[in-house]
């Protein structure tokens, strides 16, 4: 984003600010452009390494173990929330610090043994580091929510420097992604609350996709053996 077109950006709110409560806010407002930057860029460096491995496993073996990657970069809005819940003061190095999830990467796999396989070969990069890994798939969340975390560390090369920008990676199955996609929906976009009764339905669901995931995974293993 140019200089310009942010300060474009900022004319709606210097008529309430003082000239140095404009500068501030104007310094801050660049620096959090320059950290969106960096995370995104950051997303693109994780999926580059995820695509050029899943491109390999198809030039090698002709199978692809991942179905397909998506991204997100948490909103201004979502940051702020998550840092008053934290009772930290909202700074871009508070940010940078505090949170792990700013920008994410979600990998959605065919079947399970291929997380495993995908998270093993994506940590064991020289230029990775695994900061942090939540296994929701051997330890389902109490509402049956099954994926498998990871905070890895990847470097993201500037004109000047080299920074390090933590990336959440989260991994899971098409099944998975599939129950995760409509429990949010459910319980974060209605205006109804989810009771007790739905909530066990949905955790069942989850279960009965777990199974499915583990059938599917076995039939593909036979597959092979027949190959």
């Amino acid at each position: 984003m140019t200089t310009q077109l942010a300060d474009e950006e900022l004319v709606p709110v210097k008529q309430f600010l003082s000239e140095n409560q404009q500068q501030i806010v104007q310094e801050f407002y660049y620096q959090f452009i320059e950290m969106e930057h960096l995370y995104e860029s950051a997303i693109r460096e994780v999926k580059t390494k995820l695509e050029i491995l899943d491109s390999e496993f198809r030039t090698k073996y002709s199978y692809n173990p991942i179905h397909h990657i998506e991204d997100r970069l948490k909103s201004p809005e979502s940051i702020f929330k998550k840092m008053q819940n934290k009772g930290i003061k909202f700074s871009c190095e508070g940010i940078r610090e505090n949170l792990n999830d700013i920008a994410g990467v979600r990998v959605i796999c065919n079947y399970i043994e291929d997380i495993y396989h995908v998270a093993e070969l994506l940590t064991a990069q020289d230029d990775v580091k695994l900061v942090q890994s939540k296994d929701y798939i051997r330890s389902p969340k109490p509402n049956g929510y099954r994926s498998l975390h990871l905070v890895i560390q990847t470097p993201v090369y500037l004109s000047d420097r080299k920074e390090l920008v933590n990336v959440e990676v989260q991994i899971r199955t098409i099944a998975m992604d599939f129950w995760a996609s409509l429990e949010h929906e459910l319980k974060y976009k209605s205006d109804v609350r989810v009771s007790a009764e739905l909530a066990e339905q949905l955790k069942d669901c989850a279960e009965q996709i777990s199974d499915i995931d583990l059938r599917m995974q076995d039939i593909y293993r036979t597959l092979k053996e027949i190959d």
